[in-house]
């Protein structure tokens, strides 16, 4: 296979041409490069290399001016901005920027196509005074402002280029019309220059008059590359623009049109791929090269052009490693980069200019995996001792002295990140410089394997330099927030070049980068609408009707662009894969592109349809299942002498599995910081309130004025285990505030309905409060101890029966303190844990001569209080209502029964801790 620029050469070459006296003009630095190494290929003789440029480059030596970055062009447009606005009507700079970025593309489009300015920015101004009722007498003062905005569109213009042109500085539109209007002093001074114009397409107003005046002048030669097929028909937008050139312009009147070639008919393979999501095309991709590979095709000759830059990583990620030589021409974007994560985290955190910072946002930077090390001081790890702090005493916000009061060895760190920044914005970018450099000395330590950490470190050094050279040079940013604003434009636009032989292997490139070149192999990705072609967008202050109006490029120019780049890959290519995503997304493109059914319906080619599913392995859910052994039998008949407990035991019913991590391995959940008050917390204060509340009443019958003298003790008590169980958690507010006064509620209502038993009648004594209980039981099965124990909430006598009470903050109803079948109370847990809790409370208790029978047991729900205690009861049948709430020796004995099948199946060597499913 031939490539464009081989045949270019060539024929320069039969025409004999000197190649090292000519000027190439390529659409990109890229293109100029594969020239020049095609060079050889065409040569056979030493020769000194010809001027090579890139129409940008060729531009600003015409204009002699230099383009700069969008960012550096906002503060350069907010500088002639400001002094042409009152002060009152003056937006601030992060304001501005949001407007000013689209004005600043619409200067490029009016310059780049060499429309009159005023007439145009005049025009405008007309159409906006109409639909704000040019003929209404008195206009609002918003109404007079947005006028005036549009009225002043030629000054900014004027003043803004004026400005640019006297530093020698430009925006890309002004440069090609500087350019355009420079050309008779450079043809003057360069009659000799002989220029080769190769690969253009889509030409603005500008680049037309410079290349059409160079032809005229003999100075020029131009080499297009188009299709017969794509020229003989007048609808194919691939030829859009050369039908018009070719058209258009007097000098192909007399002159050749080179050149319209027959390569897009000959015989190709091409394949449209279906996949779903993005995910899914990275990893065909890299199953494709593989595949390729695998057939012995070499990928020298083979390009994967990706129509979302976005897949860049994940394609990356899924080549395969047999791959020895890439070359990468787009860069890695310089926001997915770790280092961008911690400025990230660091702008919000000091946004607000507050003192106090959330524990969130505080973990989150001094976890992340270049700060972590810096503080490790005297193999101290201080993040993980300032963390386990925050944990052990629920703060949910902390000072800077507090952080230095944990951990004052890591105060250099510390103040360097959590100092206030204050208004100035000196404070920022010094701390986010001196914080690089803190970073940069410590992976100094191991150089060696850090330099690609050390790479990203110098760019973004790079990154905070530029951010001071603009705050110094224009004095525009006035608060963080606009800083963070500018630090975030500057980010996405910098990207990390990759390095590597750009002439070699497998090239993965952007669609722009493709321009001019030509490969046996192209692997198309993203071919969906709204990525290829990208579609209709109006990020312009100019109506459409004004932009046809004008002869400037709407959506379909463009659209024509993408038709062109997507038909150019396809023209010379052998082997042909387009690669769609299935699945339409508002975000990540539409349905399957245009450019697909384009190529059906021309039936030049037969396209070989496919719809790849992704390969999902049968995932089995095996329960998890753990073996009994010497070792492990142990620790069960360790613990089984310690005692278990009633929620231990129930903590089996529910699962084996979280029995043996918990209970077994003691592997506890981590105790993150409760931002609201979690229930478990919740119910430990009211159980601790009502604890101190009646420990003073133990053996003493209950009185209705005593209860009422707890009920001023409330606030002081419940405010008092808030401190203690919720740490420095502030109550004070929000739902915190919501649920202190729950805690009130509850133990409140209780009282009450103390208060309103005893006026009922009812003779009410405490016996126990918090009783701790802990016996030995014999299992004859078993030839070691067992012992169970554990705490009842509280033990009183009502009217004559014991009663054994347990409370629950939760709701509980009657129906979850009910059994009907014995064999049931160890199976299901959510039926009858509860049963199985209290009935524990009463077999320890009468093991140990605590009580005498008949006793009643149950539970009082704070969050059900109208119903009372709610007594266990055993029912005959489910069908029945009748039932027994009186706990007797046949009751204990029944249960006593099923506590020890419970126990043995526990201790049971030959049965495995199995896991439940849920």
């Amino acid at each position: 296979m031939t490539t464009f620029i081989h045949d270019v050469l060539k024929d320069l070459q039969s025409k004999s041409q000197n190649l090292s006296n000519l000027t190439f003009i390529l659409p990109s630095k890229r293109a100029g490069l594969f020239l020049k190494n095609q060079l050889s290929s065409v040569v056979n003789q030493t020769i000194f290399a010809p001027n090579i440029l890139s129409i940008e480059e060729f531009v600003e030596e015409l204009s002699q001016l230099k383009s700069i970055s969008n960012t550096e062009l906002l503060f350069e447009f907010y500088t002639s901005y400001s002094l042409l606005t009152k002060k009152e009507n003056l937006d601030s700079f992060e304001t501005f920027s949001k407007w000013a970025q689209i004005l600043l593309q619409d200067f490029n489009e009016i310059d780049r196509y060499l429309i009159p300015q005023e007439k145009i920015f005049n025009y405008l101004s007309a159409i906006q005074d109409l639909n704000h009722w040019s003929l209404e007498e008195h206009k609002t003062d918003f109404v007079k402002s947005y006028l005036d905005f549009w009225n002043k569109l030629y000054s900014y213009y004027t003043s803004f280029t004026e400005h640019l042109i006297n530093k020698k500085i430009g925006y890309q539109g002004l440069v090609y019309r500087e350019a355009a209007g420079g050309l008779g002093t450079y043809i003057e001074n360069n009659p000799e220059t002989k220029h080769v114009f190769v690969g253009f397409n889509a030409l603005n107003t500008s680049e037309e008059r410079i290349i059409q005046e160079l032809l005229k002048h003999n100075l020029a030669e131009i080499y297009w590359d188009t299709d017969e097929v794509f020229m003989n028909n007048p609808k194919h937008d691939a030829a859009l623009f050369t039908r018009q050139h070719l058209k258009n312009w007097k000098y192909f009147e007399n002159n050749p049109f080179n050149w319209i070639t027959k390569h897009y008919s000959k015989e190709k393979n091409i394949s449209a791929i279906g996949i779903p999501k993005n995910i899914g095309q990275a990893k065909y991709i890299g199953e494709l090269l593989d595949t390729l590979q695998k057939e012995n095709k070499s990928l020298s000759n083979t390009a994967v052009v990706l129509g979302d830059e976005n897949l860049l990583i994940p394609v990356l990620n899924s080549l395969p490693n047999s791959i020895q030589a890439l070359n990468i021409t787009m860069g890695f974007p310089l926001k997915t980069i770790p280092l961008a994560s911690l400025f990230d985290s660091l702008f919000r955190l000091h946004k607000t200019n507050s003192n106090s910072f959330y524990y969130r946002d505080v973990i989150n930077i001094i976890s992340h995996q270049d700060i972590r090390p810096l503080f490790v001081i005297d193999d101290i790890d201080y993040s993980s001792k300032i963390i386990k702090t925050i944990d052990k005493n629920n703060l949910v916000f902390l000072t800077k002295d507090r952080l230095l009061k944990i951990a004052d060895k890591a105060h250099n760190i510390i103040e360097l990140l959590f100092s206030n920044w204050g208004n100035s914005i000196l404070v920022p970018l010094e701390s986010c410089s001196k914080l690089i450099l803190s970073v940069k000395a410590h992976l100094d330590k191991n150089k060696a394997s850090n330099l690609l950490a050390l790479e990203y470190v110098f760019r973004f050094n790079e990154l905070f330099n530029e951010l001071t050279r603009l705050n110094s040079e224009h004095n525009h940013i006035k608060d963080i927030s606009t800083l963070y604003s500018i630090y975030k434009e500057l980010l996405s636009s910098e990207t990390l070049d990759f390095q590597g032989e750009p002439l070699q292997g497998l090239q993965l490139m952007g669609m722009l980068e493709s321009r001019v070149l030509d490969f046996e192999t192209v692997i198309i990705s993203s071919v969906n609408e709204g990525i290829l072609p990208a579609g209709k967008s109006n990020n312009s202050f100019i109506p459409f009707d004004v932009k046809l109006e004008n002869n400037l490029p709407t959506y379909k120019e463009k659209d024509a662009v993408y038709t062109y780049h997507f038909y150019k890959l396809i023209q010379r290519a052998k082997n042909v894969y387009i690669i769609y995503n299935t699945e339409a997304d508002v975000l990540t493109g539409g349905e399957k592109s245009r450019f697909i059914t384009q190529l059906e319906l021309e039936g030049i080619h037969s396209i070989n349809h496919q719809i790849i599913a992704p390969k999902v392995p049968t995932i089995e859910t095996n329960l998890n299942v753990v073996k009994k052994t010497e070792n492990l039998q142990q620790q069960i008949m360790q613990m089984a002498g310690e005692g278990f407990s009633p929620s231990s035991l129930t903590n089996y019913i529910r699962n084996p599995i979280d029995f043996y991590y918990q209970k077994i391995l003691k592997i506890k959940d981590h105790d993150d910081v409760e931002e609201t008050v979690a229930a478990n917390t919740l119910g430990t204060v009211v159980h601790n309130t009502l604890e101190d509340f009646y420990k003073p009443f133990i053996g003493h019958s209950l009185t209705v004025d005593g209860i009422k003298k707890l009920k001023s003790s409330i606030e002081k008590t419940v405010t008092h285990h808030f401190k203690n169980e919720y740490k420095e958690g502030d109550i004070t507010t929000g739902k915190n505030l919501i649920v202190y006064e729950i805690a009130k509620r509850y133990v409140s209502n209780f009282l009450d309905l103390e208060i309103k038993a005893l006026k009922a009648g009812d003779q009410i004594k405490i016996i126990a409060i918090e009783a701790n209980n802990d016996i030995e039981i014999n299992i004859s099965e078993l030839k070691y101890p067992i012992r169970i124990r554990g705490k009842v909430d509280r033990v009183d006598e009502c009217n004559g029966i014991t009663r054994i009470i347990d409370y629950k903050t939760g709701n509980v109803k009657q129906n979850e303190v009910e059994i009907v079948n014995w064999e049931d109370i160890t199976t299901d847990y959510k039926k009858y844990s509860k049963s199985f809790q209290v009935l524990t409370y009463a077999y320890m208790m009468y093991q140990e001569k605590k009580i005498q029978l008949p006793v009643e047991a149950g539970i009082i729900s704070f969050k059900n209080l109208k119903e009372g205690f709610l007594k266990f009861a055993k029912k005959e049948s489910a069908s029945k209502r009748s039932k027994d709430a009186l706990i007797t020796n046949d009751t204990l004995d029944d249960f006593e029964t099923e506590l020890k099948k419970l126990i043995i199946e526990i201790c049971n060597p030959n049965i495995d801790f199995t896991e439940k499913e849920v």
